[in-house]
């Protein structure tokens, strides 16, 4: 039947079962007509778009999760009524995405090396692969970042960071130059800051870890040292990421030179307002398992946690260090935090050595190349303006990890 009806009617065959399985001529369904209104209003999309600003842009799932724990800063900001409370506790991470599309800027993830291998030590160095399998904190991922511009002549610095593997910590400090007895005394610092044992340090096959002064001091500290496979970026792929979202990111790829001011100004963020910001008030997820559904692979992940509620979940936390972080946690104002550190970046920007190397200027004078900071990282990456107190505290250190004191920077 359907092939004589085609055939005498010259239709093709889905339309004639559409139109053989719909009413018949002349009759209509009576189906009542949905229309849903907008779920989310104007004022609601201008906070979530100002915490998500105020945030570093993050990823929804983790924007999401940060929320709940921002919520008694967030109320105090933007005078929040009970119905846009409500809805922007709701909103899911998809929606989240909809409705920010239009104000995000594609960034390219672009991380490179400048590191030479180390020979002497391989072989009394074993080495790890991507496959981390641990359930203590305090086995990280290290790696330096370099801060050459585009000249890699003389002495720059360079960002060392490291990551846990647990809990996702993450430490930064910088060096001029990537000396191992720096190295080795910047790690020194690290592990002396950490709310947690350091365990396990696995590195690149870099000359500036792969040697002899690092291993006595892992020997000393009781830490093991391990190192990835020549040429295998996927073997360091969590401090990778770190090396973009908590350095390049935000510093770009410009060159700092100078100890008494680049330097030091940027450890004075490392070791104070940015390490808070991040580790206390930022959550990140874990990649659980990869699952194949046909031809696609599909990713699980747990849920968004800050580093600081994963070292507490673990309870192989320094207690006295804990109580000070979670503290600090209460009494300090993401939003506010966010505003010292986006001016603390003004001042360090500022500080950069601009030149350009030889070859560069010959580009540049041909108009075959332009210099400056490429888009969507460093200043083009930080967030909004933010009002700040006039009290509120520009920086903090700690005393013997007992006491916190402030200081107007």
């Amino acid at each position: 039947m359907l092939n004589e009806f085609c055939l005498t009617m010259g239709y093709h065959r889905k339309y004639a079962i559409r139109i053989l399985n719909g009413p018949a001529p002349g009759k209509h369904h009576d189906r009542p007509v949905r229309k849903r209104g907008p779920s989310y209003g104007h004022e609601l999309l201008s906070v979530l778009t100002s915490i998500w600003e105020a945030a570093g842009y993050p990823w929804s799932v983790r924007l999401k999760a940060l929320l709940p724990t921002w919520m008694p800063w967030i109320r105090k900001r933007f005078k929040l009524s009970p119905e846009i409370e409500k809805q922007l506790l709701s909103i899911s991470p998809r929606q989240m995405d909809r409705r920010l599309v239009v104000k995000k800027h594609q960034q390219r993830r672009r991380i490179y090396g400048r590191t030479k291998p180390g020979y002497l030590l391989k072989h009394h160095i074993p080495v790890k692969t991507d496959s981390w399998d641990v359930k203590l904190p305090g086995f990280t991922e290290v790696d330096l970042v370099s801060h050459s511009g585009n000249s890699g002549e003389g002495e720059f610095g360079y960002s060392l960071n490291i990551t846990d593997i647990q809990t996702t910590w993450t430490e930064t400090r910088l060096l001029l130059g990537k000396g191992q007895t720096a190295v080795q005394q910047a790690l020194d610092e690290i592990a002396g800051m950490l709310p947690f044992q350091l365990l396990g340090l696995d590195s690149d096959n870099g000359s500036e870890f792969i040697n002899w002064h690092l291993k006595a001091w892992c020997e000393r500290k009781q830490i093991q040292l391990t190192r990835g496979r020549p040429y295998k970026k996927d073997d360091n792929a969590h401090i990778e990421q770190k090396n973009w979202t908590h350095v390049r990111k935000l510093l770009g790829w410009e060159r700092y030179d100078t100890q008494k001011n680049a330097v030091d100004a940027m450890n004075d963020l490392y070791r104070r307002e940015l390490r808070l910001w991040l580790n206390l008030y930022l959550p990140s997820v874990k990649l659980l398992k990869k699952v194949h559904v046909g031809s696609k692979l599909r990713r699980v992940y747990d849920g968004a946690k800050t580093p600081l509620e994963r070292v507490v979940a673990s309870k192989q936390g320094d207690t006295a260090q804990l109580t000070i972080l979670k503290e600090l946690q209460r009494s300090l104002d993401p939003f506010q935090l966010a505003k010292v550190i986006d001016r603390k970046l003004e001042r360090i920007y500022r500080l950069a050595n601009r030149r350009l190397s030889p070859k560069a200027q010959e580009k540049l004078e041909s108009n075959q190349a332009q210099s400056g900071r490429r888009k969507g990282c460093g200043k083009d990456a930080r967030f909004a303006s933010l009002e700040i107190p006039s009290g509120f505290p520009l920086s903090h250190s700690h005393n013997k990890l007992s006491t916190v004191t402030y200081q107007m920077a």
